[in-house]
């Protein structure tokens, strides 16, 4: 009201609250205003019909359903419900159609009287006793009607809402490409088709789940709307699309469900995350009690426990504070889990690469002997502290990037993340006990090269995530290649990082070329190539041998 916003704006928020303090879906405040509005708009729309102009004709019809009776659709369905799925349909598809079709006035005012008008007037008789009733009677009122939960959607619904989430991408698109070129009319024309033609058949699942958040998108249109009537910046108008592309993603999210492919994802990267992070410092940290018990120095373990304590507190403060400043980064919450994910991109490249290296169990076990006759030498209590906290910490911190950017991409499958941790820790205890207690020795060339074939599919997965992000806020072109590559539904996609468009599949592709080419030569041909040197040396001794 301070900003002096629009009657439609300001009372879709009295709405809101209205319906938070009554509890119910219902907002029993006098919109009488508004049916008059609805009746003047489609008078209008009959005169510019006997004057032929059904351009003009059909601005009228669209802005009798969008911006007079969306804001009336919460007290009727609370009165009933097929009857607002009714006058929807009549309105906003089959009223419009028969205009463009440029049918005959007589046909068009026979079907403005009944089903319209007529449906309009027993809509705002049963609101209106309903609002009567309330006050006097609060037993009659009604409930909120019982919401479905996530993903309790048919599966033609579920395929008709990513259709429609892909054609609202593309024409957002557009619409931003037209207003950046100045031509206001067509922007708004885009705006209004994304949301007329493609999210009103969205709202019918979603309201059933989330009529609160289905509320939220609608008054996101028309503040998108309004801006590029008021020609605002194209800076407010791109972050205008941006929120709505942000609801796109939860829209999608909420009417498919995460199914359960995305959630067994989810639950084995993390797996993989904690335990390709903790099974360097737990096999260095074995390495270093065992030392110090064989060399009879069991006076500096207790240091060695110091580190570790200190570093997985270090740790706990690290999550905290990058969880803290995602949750306050607000319109930036996308730029940091973007950069947040190409970090996660580049340490995760980095490591597989450190991994592949040391694939070897000779080669691990001279680092790991390495580092243990470091720390012995120096002979200092601190020293061991030390080396204790930066083994974990190290490995402490990878895991908080890792696990940020996975939190931002798993949304609903936050249970499923939690497990796969847990039951890491525990396997990683497990190993701890085998190798310490038991004396076996691991398999750490099979380990190895699965950490890191699982590190380099993560990677890949959160590189297409950050493009993708990045997509969305316009900092990356983003080409559609919707029909060419399958569409993965929204949690798969989050969890894969695999989207239909060309820059994120080529980034990706990139990358995956990159491991190919580097398991290739460490694996296959530098093995091939010391042999072969080997070969050649003991040739040449025996050359030599011979010779004398």
């Amino acid at each position: 009201m301070a900003e002096k916003n629009d009657f439609v704006h300001v009372g879709k928020l009295i709405t809101t609250i209205q319906r938070d303090l009554t509890g119910t879906d219902s907002a029993m405040s006098d919109q009488g205003s508004l049916y008059g509005v609805i009746r003047q708009l489609y008078a209008q729309t009959l005169l510019e019909i006997q004057n032929n102009n059904y351009a003009k004709a059909e601005e009228h019809v669209i802005a009798a359903y969008l911006d007079n009776f969306e804001y009336l659709e919460a007290d009727i369905e609370v009165v009933d419900r097929d009857l607002l799925h009714t006058m929807e349909i009549n309105m906003r598809e089959k009223l419009r159609a028969m205009v463009k079709e440029e049918k005959s006035f007589d046909e068009i005012k026979a079907f403005i009287d009944d089903p319209i008008l007529k449906d309009l007037a027993k809509a705002e008789g049963m609101v209106v006793h309903e609002g009567q009733d309330l006050p006097s009677n609060p037993s009659v009122a009604q409930t909120a009607p019982d919401l479905k939960q996530m993903g309790d959607a048919s599966a033609e619904q579920k395929s008709g809402v990513m259709n429609e989430v892909d054609f609202i991408r593309a024409m957002l698109q557009t619409m931003l490409l037209q207003y950046r070129e100045g031509n206001y009319p067509a922007a708004f024309t885009s705006a209004r088709t994304a949301y007329l033609d493609s999210y009103e058949h969205v709202e019918i699942p979603l309201r059933a789940i989330d009529p609160d958040f289905t509320l939220e998108v609608e008054l996101q249109f028309a503040d998108l709307r309004n801006l590029i009537n008021q020609r605002a910046e194209y800076e407010k108008v791109e972050e205008a699309t941006i929120k709505v592309r942000r609801s796109l993603d939860e829209s999608e999210r909420l009417v498919t469900g995460t199914g359960h492919l995305a959630p067994a994802i989810a639950f084995t990267s993390s797996f993989a995350v904690i335990f390709r992070e903790g099974l360097e410092s737990v096999l260095i940290l074995g390495a270093i009690i065992t030392y110090l018990e064989a060399s009879r120095n069991t006076k500096f373990k207790p240091f060695v426990y110091y580190g570790v304590v200190i570093a997985l507190g270090a740790t706990a403060v690290t999550w905290f504070i990058a969880s803290y400043l995602i949750n306050i980064s607000g319109a930036n919450r996308e730029l940091i889990e973007a950069i947040a994910a190409l970090s996660a991109t580049g340490v995760l490249f980095y490591v597989s690469f450190w991994i592949l290296n040391k694939i070897e169990h000779k080669k691990w076990m001279e680092f790991v002997k390495a580092k243990v006759w470091q720390a012995s030498t120096t002979g200092g209590t601190i020293v061991f502290v030390m080396l204790a906290f930066f083994t974990v910490y190290r490995e402490g911190f990878e895991t908080v990037l890792f696990y940020e950017a996975m939190f931002g991409f798993a949304r609903y499958m936050e249970t499923y993340v939690a497990l796969g941790f847990v039951l890491g820790l525990a396997v990683l205890l497990g190993i701890y006990y085998v190798t310490r207690k038991i004396g076996k020795r691991i398999p750490l060339k099979m380990l190895f090269a699965l950490t890191m074939g699982v590190g380099a599919y993560l990677s890949i997965a959160f590189l297409g995530n950050a493009i993708r992000e990045l997509q969305t806020l316009d900092v990356v072109p983003y080409t559609n290649l919707l029909g060419t590559i399958p569409r993965l539904d929204i949690n798969m996609a989050k969890m894969t990082g695999i989207y239909p468009t060309l820059e994120t599949l080529i980034s990706q592709a990139i990358l995956l070329g990159v491991y190919l080419t580097a398991a290739s030569y460490v694996l296959v041909f530098r093995p091939k190539r010391e042999q072969k040197i080997a070969s050649m040396r003991k040739s040449r001794r025996v050359d030599e041998f011979e010779t004398h």
